[in-house]
């Protein structure tokens, strides 16, 4: 199965470090930003430590899209992998699905750093499935991003 090595992302965000890290580990939180324009999202497990199980669904709003799992929801599964407070997020992560297209773990990394008025927020998602469009994975990830933003600042 081919796999896309890795995409990046930057965001600015204009808030102190710990409330970003914060916001990356609680998961009422999550909830609300966590999630593309268009679904919403469900935080089944979440054990915020090194190791720690995650369990999270999301759902598209509109009746006629498809979802990963089952019906209009995409639900997946993972855990912590690496959490040093208010720098490093690493957690990996796998759809729960039988098509072997959209299997397979994905790794996300979250770095985060001072900058002047804020917070630098660097993210590499690697490991994306093949049925996964990295365009969509993207514009998902710069969605929730501009959401952590806004729920933070």
């Amino acid at each position: 199965m081919q796999r896309v090595a890795s995409m990046r992302m930057s965001a600015f965000i204009a808030a102190p470090r710990e409330r970003v890290y914060d916001a990356l580990l609680d998961p009422e939180a999550v909830v609300r930003w966590k999630v593309p324009a268009g679904m919403r999202c469900e935080v089944h497990e979440f054990d915020a430590s090194e190791g720690g199980a995650i369990r999270i669904s999301l759902t598209y709003d509109a009746p006629d899209r498809a979802g990963k799992t089952h019906g209009r929801t995409d639900t997946y599964h993972g855990r912590f992998v690496r959490l040093v407070p208010n720098e490093l997020v690493v957690e990996a992560d796998e759809f729960e699905t039988d098509d072997p297209a959209l299997r397979g773990e994905m790794l996300i990394t979250i770095g985060l750093s001072d900058v002047l008025g804020g917070t630098a927020l660097d993210a590499v998602h690697d490991g994306l499935p093949e049925g996964v469009s990295p365009a969509d994975n993207e514009l998902g990830w710069r969605e929730a991003l501009a959401r952590l933003a806004a729920l933070v600042e």
